[in-house]
């Protein structure tokens, strides 16, 4: 059965790699012998190269670039001929067959192009600041802003209103868009059966309001903006740090999208850090390699849609930003004078801390570094920066409509094909306090997102206009959620390094905390610990199986840092502020070591006291508590410099604690705090896990999940033929599907057709049509066994219909 259906996946498939470097090998060869002729506003021979569209147009004696037999293509033939009179350019001595074997090389990989790179830009620049939009009149009733806007533009082009979806389709396509999951056969029954007129805007809020869902599905999206991942490059080194709480708290509750990004680019803990501090890779690196250079491309790239890896090496060749001012963002975030290299040479001159954008203000040069990153945090969410608005509102139309109003989405430079709509979700975004839940919603409540999709005949190769949404592919973790709803095959763990759900008010309330304070000697009765006392704590933590989730809560006046089996899990310098630890991803079955470096603060001898309370639920169900008492050990003794390995560092010296009676303010904020904080790590055992929730394996890959150490904005939306094998014959997917077949086998069904109508709901969220009925119920027969359900399983999920967002 998956040998006959491989054809289904493969009719997709495209290359997927170039090995050609467009901007740096093919454009100065470009640029030298056809730029006489054949760009800017030149078109000799009615053949214009100035970008992609019409180079592959060709002129006025037909093509030039044969995409079915490339290595036949005229433009190699008239760059290589030795016929004097036929030869391109007619000009000089013509190309050097170096250049004509990276042309052939370039033709023949497909052509690949710089996104949104022309040889002569048409005279556009983006406005910087928000900009106003008069709404068009209201056409047929349809009210939604997002609607009165495209209605406009349609009656412009005179181009017909796309047909509204059924209610299946919309259910499938809103469930998948905003939660990342299929809905329910049951959930597709009440739907159908509801008939409110406002039935669809009912539904998109309760979505939208279902936060575990939706911040477990957004996550797949942030990480791959933020290149934030649970394992990968630089993580065993320790030269890159996760986001991951930070992140799944704020979309949990909704951060609002400037206070958001203020905490990625000014870090106001350690817990956001990671985004900007990249990844410190090993050995020596190229200069556009650096901390700093990352820095500079991640905050240019995540937030305002610019491409700054060009300009990181020398002036861009495909936009107008220059050296000096990727090193000047770069030297904002730099602890020493950075020297500028051009093409990995010094230039003999040192950056200086500067904006993109001095028009609504500019960082002062000789400020901290903490001070510059939080000045630059300021002038990203300034009001009048309306290109960092813009910038967030174009991604979210792309992952619901399916292209970008601006497309490529980093090339923000590039005009958009509606530059009404554009603003106008930017400024709405800005007037509903940055709430993207209101931009989502606005998108999705309108007619024309609920509509029927463009069937699209060729790619637009930039000349694109709107003609209805586009299907969009299933990203992998997409995928795998849906495969593990139909089978219930869902892993048991995740790896993410979060607490799920929010804080559980019932159970906080009855949860006791039982830990003690503790300290060194110095806060024996009749001692006041010393202003600046560093000591550290330790306890070892043996387990004879495996932790199924777990949680901590900590802290530490004035302060402390947390170590777990050698490694740096958390700290903080704020003891009124309790922190929470996910532990299930960082206990190990045997011996864990846990040291805590905790220091006093102050100009005189005053109180100090660090707690710790852990709760952990074991792989059997039992429950298991860890808090300070008076069985940890302390030590005087602190390393300088590395820490990573503290425990083993300070093998001697250790000595009993001492249990140390609370202030007052100590118990207020732990009691305030700390049951909440518990409950929530003790809640989440019940959620099914999520593959946003887990480290990529070989099938995530092959599927599209990024490597996540680059910034990845747009996944491939094609399926290439390794994908096509993968999906076909990978363990984890076959696995999957024998263990659905087993279990839907194992239930109670009225008849082979009920499983059947069950089945086609829960994967395409519609009823099979009676001839998908007649064969699926003879293929199963009477009474199906687990290996014919698992045929039918495997015919519905390789489906183009299962596999994209239609």
């Amino acid at each position: 059965m998956k040998i006959i259906l491989l054809p289904f996946v493969l009719w997709a498939a495209v290359p997927c790699w170039a090995a050609v470097d467009f901007a740096h090998q093919v454009v100065p060869i470009l640029r030298k012998h056809c730029a006489e002729c054949h760009m800017g506003d030149k078109k000799k021979g009615g053949f214009s190269m100035n970008d992609r569209g019409s180079l592959m147009m060709g002129g006025e004696n037909g093509l030039v670039v044969d995409s079915k037999k490339p290595h036949e293509s005229i433009l190699l033939e008239m760059v290589s001929t030795e016929d004097s009179d036929l030869r391109m350019p007619p000009k000089g001595k013509g190309l050097a067959k170096e250049e004509v074997a990276l042309l052939r090389q370039w033709v023949e990989e497909g052509l690949p192009w710089e996104p949104g790179f022309a040889f002569k830009k048409p005279a556009y620049e983006p406005p910087l600041k928000p900009r106003s939009v008069v709404l068009p009149p209201i056409i047929d009733g349809r009210t939604n802003e997002v609607d009165r806007l495209m209605d406009a533009y349609l009656a412009e082009r005179k181009l017909p209103h796309p047909k509204a979806l059924e209610d299946g389709a919309f259910m499938r396509r809103a469930y998948l868009d905003l939660i990342g999951l299929l809905p329910t056969p049951e959930e597709l029954a009440d739907f159908q059966k509801d008939k409110g007129e406002d039935k669809r805007t009912r539904l998109i809020n309760t979505l939208l309001g279902r936060d575990v869902d939706y911040a477990e599905h957004w996550l797949t999206f942030w990480n791959d903006l933020l290149r934030n991942d649970y394992g990968g490059t630089g993580f065993i080194t320790g030269g890159r740090k996760q986001v991951s709480k930070w992140l799944y708290d704020a979309l949990l509750h909704n951060k609002k999208f400037d206070q958001f990004t203020h905490e990625l680019i000014a870090p106001p803990t350690q817990e956001s850090r990671g985004f900007i501090d990249g990844i410190k890779w090993r050995g020596e690196v190229s200069a556009g390699q650096t901390v700093e250079i990352q820095f500079a491309q991640s905050v240019g790239q995540s937030f305002l849609g610019i491409n700054l890896k060009c300009a990181s090496c020398h002036d861009s060749f495909v936009d107008r930003w220059k050296l000096d001012e990727a090193y000047g963002l770069a030297a904002i975030y730099a602890e020493r004078p950075l020297d500028i290299h051009r093409c990995d040479k010094p230039v003999g001159r040192q950056a200086r801390a500067g904006w993109l954008f001095p028009e609504i203000g500019q960082v002062d040069a000789e400020a901290p570094r903490e001070e510059r990153l939080k000045q630059l945090a300021d002038l990203m969410t300034h009001p009048e920066n309306g290109r960092f608005t813009r910038t967030i509102v174009n991604r979210l139309w792309h992952r619901l409509m399916g292209r970008g109003i601006v497309h490529p989405l980093d090339a923000m430079d590039t005009a958009p094909w509606n530059s009404d709509l554009l603003d106008y979700l930017a400024t709405h975004l800005q007037e509903n306090a940055y709430d993207l839940k209101k931009t989502l919603a606005l998108i999705a409540t309108s007619d024309l997102y609920q509509s029927e999709g463009e069937v699209m005949i060729s790619e637009d190769d930039g000349h694109y206009v709107f003609k209805g949404v586009r299907a969009k592919r299933l990203t992998a973790e997409q995928f795998l959620d849906g495969i593990w709803r139909i089978t219930g095959a869902a892993p048991d763990k995740m790896d993410a390094s979060v607490f799920r759900g929010k804080p559980d008010p019932e159970l906080a309330r009855k949860i006791q905390l039982q830990g003690q304070w503790i300290w060194g000697d110095s806060a024996k009765p009749g001692s006041v610990p010393p202003a600046g006392e560093t000591i550290l704590f330790r306890k070892v933590i043996k387990l004879n199986q495996a932790v199924a989730q777990g949680s901590a809560i900590m802290t530490c006046d004035n302060g402390f840092t947390l170590y777990l089996n050698g490694r740096k899990v958390t700290g903080s310098e704020n003891w009124e502020q309790i922190v929470s630890v996910p532990l299930h991803d960082k206990l190990v079955v045997g011996q864990n070591n846990l040291v805590i470096k905790a220091s006093n603060a102050g100009k005189k001898p005053n109180p100090a006291g660090m707690y710790f309370e852990a709760r952990l639920k074991m792989a059997d169900g039992s429950e298991e508590t860890l808090t300070t008492d008076n069985t940890w050990e302390w030590n005087p003794n602190v390393p300088e410099g590395k820490e990573g390995r503290l425990g083993a560092i300070a093998a001697k010296g250790w000595k009993p604690v001492t249990v140390v009676k609370p202030s007052g303010s100590w118990r207020q904020a732990l009691n305030a705090q700390g049951p909440g904080l518990l409950s929530q790590g003790g809640k989440s055992g019940h959620l099914v896990v999520r593959a946003s929730l887990l480290k990529s394996n070989f099938l995530m890959r092959s599927l599209g999940r990024p490597n996540r150490d680059q910034i990845v904005s747009m996944r491939p939306n094609e399926i290439t033929t390794l994908e096509a094998l993968d999906l076909s014959n990978g363990e984890v997917l076959t696995n999957a599907m024998a263990t659905g077949a087993n279990n839907l086998a194992g239930r109670e069904w009225k008849s082979s057709a009920e499983m059947v109508r069950w089945v086609y709901q829960q994967a395409l969220t519609r009823d099979p049509t009676a001839p998908e009925l007649d064969i699926a119920v003879e293929m199963l027969g009477n009474q199906p066994a687990a290996t014919q359900i698992q045929d039918l399983l495997w015919a519905l999920v390789m489906q183009p219909e299962f596999m994209f967002v239609r």
